[in-house]
């Protein structure tokens, strides 16, 4: 996938990222931010929090890093479902395309919630796979199935690495998690096209695809906040039982009172 961002639509995606993560995290406040994989995108870069850090499942290979350095350097080599983080501790994660890239998806989710402190935020991007682009894709696997490999219908346009995951499947996962969306957005909508002419282009699909067919961007895009649900100690379920009404008091007609 590293390879894919220095083609023409991989710059026109990170790009719109850019714009959208600088968005995001820049009213995020705390003291302890983490960028799960992607040196290619600074995605905290606008963010003002004392400690970040970039981690990567692994060393960035020398070709990638002449071919399209990375925004900052690795700070730490990390698991992304096994995170050298106590619980509770951090205030911002950002996982641009690192769920797709992952065997695992859910259980980095988990280890995210769990490094989260209450009411952290975790920020997500993936590619859409209900999308102009997803449907090329899904075209070239069908004709490449079918015993066309060879044919150009069968050249994959996004890249083979990893597995790309529906956004209601990932809005699932999220609530599972006390992971609460709080804003969700898609975007890039130009057509599955290779050059950087044609993709400028149809730039104007950018703003009309929003409105006309918002859900067929090409990526998207989620806030998410971690919700702690507090306890409330409640008092017995039982009602304390009323003291006995005194005896009627029965005047006889002497005039002595009548026991009861």
């Amino acid at each position: 996938m590293a390879a894919w961002f220095c083609t023409p639509p991989g710059r026109y995606l990170l790009a719109w990222e850019a714009r959208h993560f600088a968005d995001a995290v820049a009213d995020a406040f705390g003291y302890h931010a983490l960028q799960l994989g992607m040196p290619q995108l600074d995605a905290l870069a606008a963010n003002r929090m004392p400690h970040r850090w970039l981690a990567a499942p692994e060393e960035v290979q020398p070709d990638l890093v002449a071919a399209q350095p990375p925004q900052r350097p690795v700070d730490l080599v990390a698991h992304a479902a096994a995170l050298p983080f106590p619980a509770d501790s951090l205030d911002l994660v950002v996982l641009p395309h690192t769920l797709e890239l992952s065997a695992d998806p859910h259980a980095v989710l988990r280890e995210v919630e769990r490094v989260l402190v209450p009411n952290g935020r975790v920020v997500i991007s993936g590619l859409n796979p209900l999308s102009l682009w997803g449907l090329r894709q899904a075209r070239a696997h069908l004709w490449a199935r079918a015993g066309w490999a060879s044919s150009r219908w069968a050249r994959p346009y996004l890249p083979e690495a990893g597995a790309f995951i529906g956004l209601g499947r990932l809005l699932d996962w999220l609530r599972l998690l006390s992971l609460e969306a709080e804003r969700i957005e898609r975007g890039c909508y130009r057509p599955a096209v290779r050059s950087e002419r044609w993709l400028r282009r149809w730039a104007w699909m950018d703003r009309w695809g929003a409105l006309v067919w918002p859900p067929l961007g090409a990526v998207y895009f989620i806030v998410a906040v971690k919700r702690v649900r507090g306890m409330r100690l409640l008092g017995p379920a039982w009602r304390p039982t009323r003291a006995a009404a005194a005896p009627a008091v029965v005047a006889r007609r002497d005039g002595q009172p009548t026991p009861p």
